[in-house]
């Protein structure tokens, strides 16, 4: 498909197309089929008439319009591909021209918002703000802890039932009166203070003993997976078996020895101190990563027309809203819930959209200025998941990707990776504290008042137009 792009101002451009000939024939010829199955014509079965005919029954003007309408989403993205342009927002498409008889091309245009371009600053040698985080030995005890469990044995105790302790019981539920489905289990352990029970169920049994039988009462939760339970009262008889206390291992060597593959038990603590030293920092580092792209972004300039932020906001929106009807929640209750309009929400968003904007700009420039080029092995590896999922070789999925010409993506997403981490492995890394002290002061001195400020905003400064008598 031949593209122009044309830019225009606000972060905006135009895309005028033109599809070949072959494609709108074919284009025609598969909204002909699609007519032809409402259709009933002499000397053939309903559906069965050749597109030709159809074409000739109604007119080619009628067919075309039915053809454009389901063909021009994928003429708009093969524009945009062949174009090289990335969408922020709908586009407004105008038809150019259009044939009048097969054989003939077809031209459109559109115009659409586009990320905005940014004037580089510095962005190598940035200060930028790292925290050096220290493993809290309490999150180590917590694993520790959450090991013995684990390895805990239960003993049967001759003594009254008290939170934590385990109680194998039987019991039966009634509503008023009578049993209900799944109100009944027999030989049922359950950890008292867990939670796995509805509220006041495990509370009721605090203080049993084996061989007691208790009733206690309950109240369904309004939002109970059964409806014909939720919110209702209820009554529990219960048979208490045994009450059983769980033992903990001595938090020693042995203990170590059993539960892994460390012969004392400060080496299980320097291991978990290691791993979780590890994950500290692959979140400092990601931290610190993208603080690196803000730091470029605030030496850089970038102007952000409001309709392009509204626009990547509303993106952001139907984002989310695709993911929840994924996990197969309705949109429209999930706003409920949160108690806020769509466009509430979109309007939260903006200063994010607004962000991830500037940060992209300043991002694109860069790998631009650096000229980053992207390799064909780098493609195979980014693919190889995907081919995995798709069971095929990272070798044929990129073919079929330069085919379509959506390797372009892939290529960009891998460009702005290398571009960041230039920037990052490029930046100074300096104490968090100092970081935000140095911003603060920054924010502080942007408040000061002073005369230039003023001839500036109002346009008296340099580079600013006085009025003079005459002027309207």
């Amino acid at each position: 498909m031949d593209t122009t792009v044309t830019e225009l101002p606000d972060s905006r451009a135009r895309v005028e197309a033109s599809v070949p000939a072959a494609d709108v024939d074919k284009a025609v010829s598969r909204a002909a089929r699609g007519l032809a199955r409402e259709m009933r014509m002499p000397g053939f079965r309903k559906g069965k008439a050749p597109p030709s005919l159809v074409v000739q029954r109604i007119g080619f003007e009628a067919v075309l319009e039915e053809a454009i309408r389901e063909a021009l989403p994928e003429w708009y993205e093969r524009a945009l591909l062949d174009s090289g342009v990335t969408p922020i927002g709908d586009p407004s498409i105008e038809m150019v021209s259009t044939p009048e008889a097969e054989g003939e091309a077809l031209e459109f245009k559109f115009e659409v918002g586009v990320r905005p371009t940014a004037e580089l600053g510095d962005y190598k040698g940035l200060e930028v703000g790292r925290e050096e985080k220290e493993v809290d030995e309490g999150v180590v005890d917590t694993e520790v802890d959450r090991i013995r469990e684990g390895f805990a044995r239960l003993e049967t105790v001759e003594r009254a039932a008290a939170d934590g302790d385990v109680v194998l019981i039987d019991f039966e539920g009634l509503l008023d009166g009578k049993a209900f489905e799944g109100g009944k289990a027999e030989d049922q352990l359950l950890t008292l203070g867990s939670g796995q029970f509805i509220p006041g169920f495990e509370e009721g049994l605090v203080g049993v003993a084996a061989g007691d039988d208790r009733e206690v009462e309950v109240t369904f939760p309004e939002d109970y997976g059964a409806d014909h339970l939720a919110g209702e009262d209820a009554v529990f008889k219960i048979k208490v078996k045994e009450v059983r206390e769980k033992v903990l291992p001595e938090l020693d060597d042995d203990f170590a020895s059993d539960a892994s593959e460390f012969e004392t038990l400060e080496e299980l603590r320097g291991d978990i101190r290691e791993k979780v030293g590890k994950a500290l920092n692959s979140r400092a580092e990601e931290d610190f990563r993208i603080a690196a792209v803000d730091a470029a972004v605030a030496a850089s300039k970038v102007e952000v027309p409001a309709e392009i932020v509204t626009a990547r906001a509303t993106e952001r929106m139907e984002s989310m809203e695709r993911q929840l009807a994924q996990r197969g929640m309705d949109p429209a209750a999930f706003l409920q819930m949160q108690g806020r309009s769509r466009e509430e929400l979109i309007g939260e968003s903006k200063p994010d959209a607004e962000k991830e904007l500037k940060r992209e700009a300043v991002v694109t420039a860069i790998a631009a200025a650096e000229e980053i080029e992207v390799s064909d092995e780098e493609l195979v590896e980014a693919l190889e998941h995907s081919a995995e999922h798709e069971r095929t070789t990272p070798e044929k999925l990129l073919e079929r990707l330069r085919q379509n010409g959506r390797e372009r993506m892939i290529a960009d997403d891998i460009r702005a990776r290398k571009a960041i981490d230039l920037i990052a492995e490029a930046a100074k890394p300096i104490p968090l504290e100092q970081a935000e002290e140095a911003q603060a002061k920054a924010e502080a001195a942007e408040k000061i008042w002073t005369p230039e400020k003023e001839s500036e905003e109002s346009g008296e400064g340099s580079g600013g137009k006085l009025w003079t008598p005459g002027e309207e």
